[in-house]
This record gives structure tokens, C-alpha cells and sequence, in this order.
């Protein structure tokens, strides 16, 4: 698959950006950017909900990008939100609506997952280099540090601080003082010192801001000319003095200072302190700026998934080796699902390749809860796969692979909440059938099933004498109709006549 333009959409918790790029080789250039200061964090209550307000900005802002992104096709497109998405918890509500003004899709990510695709966004804007970067992001919800080399992240943290939530806590009327200003500063202090011996301990030799935050603070400073020497970036020193002279001033509004975007000021003193806190715990000297962040990081993952670089294949080949998977099992039951699923849709088509995707996914990590328990591992598989940081893969990903690890056996019940048609029902019937279909673990040949989809279920046909010479599995194929039924869904196993023949 090849195409000329993809987008990138972030939907962050101060500001909505969409870039569109164009594919050459195997770089992006960016092409266009819209940026929307939504400030969707400003409008989370003290309940984790969001007001109608903050909806509606979304909203409008959404249909705005929408229009933009007219005659996208679905699959060039990836839109994500981060730390306000994250934790309202009316997200599930607002999530249709904002889907539909946008016209595709939006996956809620996990702080290490934003952090991951923050790295791969910024060292993809620089000049490439051997040595060890430390990238700083502070958004409006969340702050993520991450080192790496190259463009592959080492070690990824998404801390609960970002600059409309350090607003909130420790600068409600926009107010800023000395007793404020090292509230904010310890709290930050203490998010950071429980991750700075790993991080010292990996080490980096360049410190790099990749947010809007840190790119107005380094504007600030180089338009005011606070670092030493007139130099660029952001200085220790340039960052002491530019917070006296915030404090000096009361608050963001009242400093006399070029360089300062009216947008941005409410979240400036947040930032601020984050940025005094992150210099002062890990030693930071300077810090240069990169124009790539989560959108373009977003861009290049995307175009890793047309090359089939998929990071979420990576991250499965990761957990069956930390899980200790059984790999001959694995091929067993994957190679039966995939014969049943391509009796029932064409599997290379275009329209079932995420499904396919997900089934071999499913299958590849159905027995990881057998490294917590043998006994109901499917509900220790589901949990595992569901809470765990899964590079590349969502938070709606990781649900739906939990749904079918956690559907791989036992009663149906438990996803009857799945409305009838859809297709994660003819993943789990493929899945359920292909582990009942090996329990043995042992690789003798099965003979040709043949499935078909009918209007209330599935209709399977399995040769007689092979179903006479296995009771155990004709047994247990029995109680699964059963089992299907309860949920509403029909399943008819048919005896074939004839002999038993092996594919």
C-alpha cells in the first residue's frame, strides 16, 4: 500500500493539531498544520467530567479538521488523544460525537504510548545523530520524558503534570507568587524523583524540548535575550531568570516580554515550574528545541504500518518472549483459526485486514495468562493485555484484543454487551473453535472443517468418523453449541459422511 498524502491528529489537552504530510521515500515532509487551542483540560470538573463547553470546542474543532481531511481515505488518516481523553470519565460518551465530526476514527493512547510516538516525532525532526537524546514534552494534562537513540525510545515515563493542571492546583486566578510558584515546583520535584537514578543511570548526552511549552519558553528567551550570551534554546540560567521575572510580574499576563502568544499564557507558569523541576532534578544545563512532536511522531508510526513495520507486531513477538509463550502451540492454533476466518471473509482483502490483524494477535497472546495462573488464564490473559504498556497499540486495541483473549473459552455471557453483527463474534468463534480443536498440543493433522455464516450463526461441518475417532473433542464442540446459544447465537455442527481425511 502507497500513498502521497498522510495526517496525523492530535488531540491534546490544551491544543488540537493536525498535520498532513507527504510520503517521499521513506520520509514525511510536512505539507500542512492546523492548530486549534481547544484547552480541553481547562473543562475536566473535579469529577473527571467534561462540560459542554469544552465539548463544544472540541467539536467545532473537529469539524474544521474534518473538512481538511475531505477525501482522505480511512486508512492514511490517525487521529489520537491523550491525558484529558485519558481520565473523563464521560470519554466514552463524547468519543462518538467527536468521531463524527472528525470523519475517522480516534484511539485514546496510554502516557507511555504518547511518549513513545513524542520521541519518534521529535528525532525524526533533527539531524540524525549516534548519541543519546533526552526528549521533554509538556503538554496541558501530562509531561513525557523519554530517552533514545536514534529514532528507537530506550526508556519512556508520562508523569500526571502538565500546564492546565498545575493552572488549576497551584495558579487558579492566574496569580503567581513565591509560595505558589514552589508549590508547583516541589510537586513537580516529586513526580520526577522516583525515575531519575534509571534515567541517570541510562545517561544522554543532548536535552531536547518538544512541546509548545517548550518551544515558547525557549522563544521567550531568545526574543528577551535571557540565556547567557544571547544564546538559543532553553538555559538554566535563561529559565532562573525568566522565573523571577514571572514572579516579579504576578502573573503570565502582566510580563512585559516579546515573544509571548496570548494563547498560551494561562498554561506559562505550569510550564514554567515543570521545566524548573525537570533542569533541576536531572541536572540539565541546556535544552535545544525540535519542531517534531506527537503529530509527527504519529505520522511516522503510520507509515511504518504501510511498510509493515508495525510496532504492534514488535510489541506481540515482545510479550510472547517475556511470557514464555508456547511457540508451537501458537502456530498450531493460529494456523486453524486463519483456515476457518478465510472460510468466512477473504483474508487478504483490504476491508478484514485489521480483522485478520486481530485474530492473529489474539492468538499469539491467548495463553500469556498462563504466567499468573493456569486456572482461568483467559481472565488473566484479558487483564494482562488490557492494563499493560502495549507500544503501538490504543487503549480501544488493547480492549478489543482483551475481548477476544478473554472470549477464547468458558461462557459467552460475559460479551453479550457486543451488539449482533459484530466481527469480533466471528473472531472469537474462529478463536474458541482452534484452541478447542488443539487441546491436545499434539500435531496430529486435523481434517477439513468447513464453516459458513448463516443468518442466526455459524454452521460447521466436520467429517463423522473423524468426530467417532475424537469423543472427547465431539463432547466438547457439543457443549460449546450450547454455550452460543445462550448468547443468541446458533451454531449447527453437521457430521460429514465419508472417510476422514487430513488437509
Amino acid at each position: 500500500m502507497s500513498y502521497e498524502l498522510i495526517a496525523g491528529v492530535d488531540l491534546g489537552s490544551n491544543s488540537f493539531r493536525l498535520q498532513v504530510g507527504r510520503v517521499v521515500g521513506d520520509r514525511i515532509h510536512p505539507l500542512d498544520t492546523l492548530k486549534e487551542p481547544v484547552r480541553l483540560g481547562s473543562g475536566l470538573t473535579r469529577e473527571k467530567m467534561l462540560d459542554h463547553a469544552s465539548q463544544q470546542r472540541a467539536i467545532d474543532a473537529l469539524r474544521r479538521f474534518g473538512e481538511r481531511l475531505r477525501g482522505f481515505a480511512p486508512e492514511t488518516v490517525r487521529a489520537v488523544t491523550t491525558d484529558a481523553m485519558r481520565v473523563a470519565r464521560n470519554a466514552r460518551i463524547i468519543l462518538p460525537q467527536a468521531e463524527a465530526a472528525l470523519g475517522f476514527p480516534i484511539e485514546i493512547i496510554g502516557g507511555r504510548e504518547e511518549a513513545r510516538l513524542i520521541f519518534i516525532g521529535a528525532a525524526n525532526a533533527l539531524p540524525a545523530a549516534a548519541h543519546r537524546r533526552l526528549v521533554v514534552d509538556i503538554g496541558g494534562g501530562s509531561t513525557e520524558l523519554i530517552i533514545g537513540e536514534g529514532t528507537e525510545p530506550l526508556l519512556m515515563e508520562s508523569l500526571f503534570m502538565g500546564g492546565i493542571s498545575y493552572r488549576q492546583r497551584f495558579f487558579p486566578d492566574g496569580r503567581v507568587d513565591k509560595k505558589s510558584f514552589r508549590a508547583a515546583g516541589v510537586s513537580a520535584a516529586r513526580e520526577i524523583e522516583s525515575m531519575v537514578a534509571d534515567y541517570q543511570r541510562c545517561g544522554w548526552q543532548e536535552a531536547v524540548g518538544s512541546s509548545g511549552s517548550a518551544q515558547e519558553i525557549a522563544g521567550v528567551l531568545e526574543s528577551n535575550e535571557l540565556n547567557p550570551d544571547s544564546g538559543s534554546g532553553i538555559s538554566r540560567e535563561g529559565l532562573a531568570r525568566l522565573r523571577q521575572l514571572l514572579i516579579r510580574a504576578g502573573s503570565a499576563e502582566a510580563l512585559k516580554l516579546k515573544g509571548l502568544r496570548g494563547d498560551r499564557l494561562p498554561i506559562l507558569p505550569g510550564a514554567i515550574a515543570i521545566m524548573s523541576a525537570v533542569f533541576s532534578e536531572l541536572a540539565i544545563e541546556h535544552m535545544t528545541y525540535s519542531d517534531g512532536a506527537l503529530p509527527l511522531g504519529v505520522l511516522y508510526d503510520l507509515l511504518g504500518r504501510f511498510e509493515h513495520h508495525d510496532t504492534r507486531d514488535e510489541t506481540v513477538v515482545e510479550f510472547k518472549r517475556r511470557y514464555q509463550i508456547e511457540r508451537a502451540q501458537v502456530v498450531r492454533v493460529e494456523r486453524t483459526a486463519l483456515m476457518l476466518l478465510g472460510q468466512l471473509i477473504t483474508l487478504d482483502s483490504p476491508e478484514h485486514e485489521n480483522d485478520v490483524h486481530f485474530l492473529r494477535w489474539a492468538v499469539s497472546l491467548h495463553e500469556i495468562g498462563v504466567s499468573v495462573a493456569h486456572t482461568g488464564f483467559h481472565k488473566h490473559g484479558a487483564y494482562l493485555v488490557g492494563n499493560a504498556d502495549m507500544p503501538g497499540f490504543s487503549k480501544r486495541d488493547q480492549a478489543r484484543l482483551a475481548l477476544l483473549i478473554l472470549g477464547q473459552r468458558g461462557k459467552l455471557q460475559k460479551l453479550a454487551a457486543m451488539p449482533a453483527g459484530d466481527p469480533n463474534w466471528r473472531l472469537v468463534f474462529c478463536l474458541r473453535l482452534a484452541v478447542l480443536a488443539h487441546r491436545s498440543r499434539d500435531d496430529q493433522p486435523l481434517p477439513s472443517w468447513s464453516v459458513k455464516e448463516s443468518p442466526v450463526g455459524f454452521e460447521l461441518a466436520i467429517p463423522a468418523a473423524w468426530l467417532d475417532a475424537c469423543p472427547m473433542t465431539a463432547a466438547a464442540l457439543g457443549d460449546e453449541t450450547q454455550l452460543w446459544r445462550r448468547v443468541g447465537i446458533n451454531v449447527q455442527v453437521r457430521r460429514l459422511p465419508g472417510e476422514m481425511v487430513a488437509p
